[in-house]
């Protein structure tokens, strides 16, 4: 059986520094892992690319060839990913065991993995080839303000969990960037009540039915709960690593030592 993260979320939310950050967290601690680019628009790594999307297709061939912007470029790239998985991705998976650890660094545009069905047939495809899959999601902790922006980030990331289908982790990033971390501690294991006193105070009236319902949604079913991520901790890097060996059951057998996340008293 194998193992796969699918590293997802928005443009600018650290995809590209979470895989590069991972990969030298396993180098360290002697574990490995294989990262894989599915961005045919990356131009820079900072992590050894183990399969590249762009020896198939590359976004700036197709811009150039078809004449398409960028947005329709990568849909198009990532349709013609999909028509070659039985062949180039396949070809791409026998140079690894069927034990291996993959991590897929995915573009950041978002309606890849909320409405259109490019990458859960992807998701499907690595099923099929027995792999054990948990969609990570980041989320960039400054984007993370105020109340408004916080319902915006849980209902992207619930359109993804549905879209998907996967066990998922949510993961505010950039938290080594964050001045005031006790700003985001709110919003980490937020009360309903607060959340939706704030969000009234910031709507107009006619908002309060919609309001209610979408604090209920995150609140009664807790389906969105994001765990922090501070680059500058292996203690950090090693719990978020642990949440997401603990979805897709990666070495089960072992015990696995898990510590809270703690931020420092003077933040």
């Amino acid at each position: 059986m194998g193992y796969a993260q699918l590293v997802i979320g928005p443009a600018g939310s650290g995809k590209s520094t979470y895989c590069s950050t991972l990969y030298q967290h396993c180098v360290t601690v002697g574990r490995t892992i294989h990262i894989v680019n599915l961005d045919p628009a990356a131009e820079n790594f900072d992590y050894p690319v183990a399969m590249d999307v762009r020896e198939l297709i590359s976004l700036d061939d197709v811009m150039e060839e078809l004449g398409l912007g960028p947005n329709g470029g990568l849909i198009y790239c990532m349709e013609h990913l999909g028509e070659n998985l039985d062949d180039w991705f396949e070809e791409e998976l026998e140079n690894y065991s069927e034990d291996d650890y993959l991590v897929f660094d995915c573009p950041g545009q978002i309606e890849l993995f909320s409405h259109v069905p490019m990458l859960r047939n992807f998701v499907d495809h690595l099923r099929r080839k027995n792999f054990n899959v948990c969609a990570v999601y980041l989320l960039d902790s400054q984007f993370m303000t105020d109340v408004t922006k916080f319902i915006s980030g849980c209902m992207a990331s619930l359109s993804a969990m549905v879209q998907l289908e996967l066990p998922h982790v949510n993961i505010l990033s950039k938290m080594d960037l964050v001045a005031k971390k006790k700003d985001i501690e709110d919003y980490l294991n937020p009360e309903a009540r607060v959340l939706l006193s704030e969000l009234n105070q910031q709507m107009a009236p006619q908002f309060g039915k919609l309001n209610k319902a979408l604090i209920e949604l995150v609140d009664e079913y807790s389906m969105v709960n994001f765990v922090p991520l501070d680059l500058r901790k292996e203690s950090s890097i090693q719990y978020v690593l642990s949440q997401i060996d603990n979805c897709i059951q990666w070495g089960e057998d072992a015990d696995v030592k898990v510590k809270d996340f703690d931020p420092d008293e003077d933040d």
